[in-house]
């Protein structure tokens, strides 16, 4: 089997990746080890800065979620029992962001690859990318009980941190920078309206709370519980009563309960492989880097790799320049590493950890009230929240 592109991993990035090959004349092929019902079910990101909303629009992959998807233009801010507002548009010149879980992004995009574009291969394991270096790169992968080969002009890595694409660069050209964070988020979906119209960050003495939907009538919440937390620890009543706890307001907001219908627990860290490309393998999403998703950047910064890798290929296509490949790893890397200090200045905003002092937790205080009355530092969130540019 022969393409130019060779796309390992059908998440939102591989799959949109495929889907702006297909708009520009670009053939390739996506192999995805899982099979199509669990990519269209695992639960992942639910928000798409403005930038994703507008390359999905573009790409013909927006009419469902302009229908479904929810806008919002703007989050609430807690701490002290006190509430204050982050106005989006007002701040960025009219940018918002849409709540649109990952789930439904991959069935619109599933859906129009096998309508329109090239073979979607479920249930092919990637099992090595082999000549990363040379001008034929391949992929070995293993499908309906045998092995079989993808030979490709380039390869892209869309197959997340466990996956095989970052494996095939050299450890004597790759660097990694890491954290992991002493705590993880109890996450819940519950199906109960949600009980704000808009996301709510609350900062507590007891740990972080965040309350977010997934439509209308699912609600989707989240708390900062100890590294290693069994969820099945918590009884739904204990859950209620914290979030309860950490949500409460001076002014009597209520918190609704409803029936829980799923619990997990999310680890967080912050991580980025460097370099981003070798030779004619590209790597994207979290097969290059990760966030803790205090920020709501991951889904986002995928689509900003596969974006980039695009535009550059289509570049490299129409003037016979391959500068904007070589510069792949490069601009990229700009984006993420903004994204990463975001994301990194919200979560220790916003969460206590297990050995802070007295004058870090004034501290956090003192940066949410700074928040609260300056335009210049709300203006500074409200843009990292929105969206970095594509480069």
């Amino acid at each position: 089997m022969r393409t130019t592109v060779g796309i390992i991993g059908a998440g939102p990035a591989g799959l949109l990746l495929a889907r702006l090959l297909h708009n520009a004349g670009i053939d390739s092929v996506v192999l995805e080890s899982r099979d199509r019902d669990y990519v269209e079910h695992r639960q992942r990101a639910g928000i798409l800065e403005q930038g994703t909303v507008d390359v999905l629009r573009a790409a013909g992959a927006g009419e469902r979620m302009d229908r479904e998807g929810l806008r919002h233009d703007g989050i609430e801010l807690r701490y002290a029992k006190k509430r204050h507002r982050v106005d989006f548009p007002a701040l960025t010149g009219g940018r918002s962001v849409m709540v649109y879980a990952q789930t439904e992004v991959c069935k619109d995009l599933i859906a129009l690859q096998l309508k329109e574009g090239g073979p979607l291969l479920f249930e092919a394991e990637a099992l090595a990318v082999e000549g990363a270096d040379t001008d034929s790169p391949r992929v070995r992968f293993r499908r309906e009980g045998g092995e079989d080969v993808l030979e490709c002009d380039y390869v892209v890595g869309c197959d997340g941190f466990w996956g095989v694409a970052r494996k095939a660069v050299p450890a004597s050209v790759s660097r990694t920078f890491e954290r992991t964070y002493p705590f993880g988020w109890l996450g819940i979906l519950a199906d109960v309206p949600p009980s704000h119209d808009e996301l709510v960050y609350a900062h507590h003495d007891r740990g972080f709370a965040l309350l977010s939907m997934r439509s209308p009538s699912v609600s989707r919440l989240y708390l900062q519980v100890p590294e290693g937390t069994d969820a099945e620890a918590w009884s739904d009543d204990d859950i209620w009563a914290e979030l309860e706890r950490r949500f409460e307001t001076a002014d009597g907001w209520r918190l609704e309960r409803g029936p829980i219908t799923q619990k997990s627990v999310t680890p967080m860290r912050s991580y980025v492989h460097e370099p981003m490309r070798h030779g004619r393998l590209f790597l994207a999403g979290d097969a290059a880097h990760i966030v803790p998703p205090t920020g709501a950047k991951g889904l986002n910064l995928a689509v900003g790799d596969v974006v980039t890798f695009a535009r550059a290929l289509t570049y490299e296509r129409e003037t016979g320049s391959a500068e904007r490949l070589d510069a792949y790893s490069a601009t990229c890397l700009s984006r993420v590493w903004q994204a990463e200090r975001f994301s990194y200045d919200m979560t220790t905003l916003l969460h206590r950890a297990p050995d802070a002092t007295p004058f870090e937790d004034r501290l956090r205080l003192a940066r949410l009230e700074r928040l609260a009355s300056s335009r210049a530092a709300e203006t500074d969130l409200a843009e990292g929240y929105t969206g970095f540019p594509f480069g």
